[in-house]
């Protein structure tokens, strides 16, 4: 299997939950300005949608959406536990954790990107990530991880998008539980090892 991918996007939790699972897939970086593939494909005819990540499976088939990518990916290795099985209540908790970090968080991080964006939306953008953000603090001061006490899929996407704050030069001292969050997900070593392949991890 392939994955398309940018250093850092959110791209990096399907990777970083291969990584955890031990599943080798074949790295495509993706210039998002160009829409091509270090490989030298179209990305734009990969993914009509233009972002990362896709995934590439044996037969051909595309699958997109990092999310649903990485419940693929997990669901390969079901006795890994990195997601709750089909069909359970536990699998819809975190399929409702993986949907707020997308519409809350993730999507809510992207005008801090775009150095077009006024200071007055940049300011309120960071002002609507820390109250959603103290909903996380306070999950992660009862628990080492968003599900409990074992490292699910949630927890890679969780760790990629708050990493974020790191390039928009946004400080989230005042989340203790969260920073510590950062720093021991940051020390697995699949985690360690798919930063690296990405370029961001000597």
């Amino acid at each position: 299997m392939k994955l398309y991918y940018s250093p850092g996007a959110c791209s990096l939790a399907p990777h970083i939950v291969a990584s955890e699972l031990g599943i080798d897939l074949e790295l495509d970086r993706v210039d998002l300005k160009t829409k091509k593939t270090a490989s030298g494909e179209d990305f734009a005819a990969i993914n009509p949608k233009g972002y990362v990540p896709a995934l590439r499976m044996d037969d051909g088939a595309i699958l997109t959406e990092g999310q649903v990518i990485s419940q693929f990916l997990a669901d390969l290795e079901p006795d890994a536990a990195l997601v709750p099985p089909n069909n359970t209540l536990p699998r819809y908790r975190i399929q409702e954790t993986l949907g707020y970090i997308n519409s809350e968080l993730h999507k809510s991080f992207s005008p801090l990107f775009n150095p077009a964006t006024s200071a007055e939306v940049r300011a309120e953008r960071e002002t609507y990530l820390r109250k959603r953000f103290t909903l996380i603090e306070a999950r992660l001061a009862e628990h080492e991880f968003l599900m409990g006490d074992e490292f699910s899929i949630a927890d890679a996407y969780l760790y990629t998008v708050t990493n974020w704050s790191n390039f928009v030069k946004m400080d989230l001292a005042e989340f203790p539980h969260l920073m510590a969050f950062q720093e021991r997900v940051g020390a697995r070593p699949a985690v360690q090892a798919a930063l690296r392949a990405e370029g961001l991890l000597e």
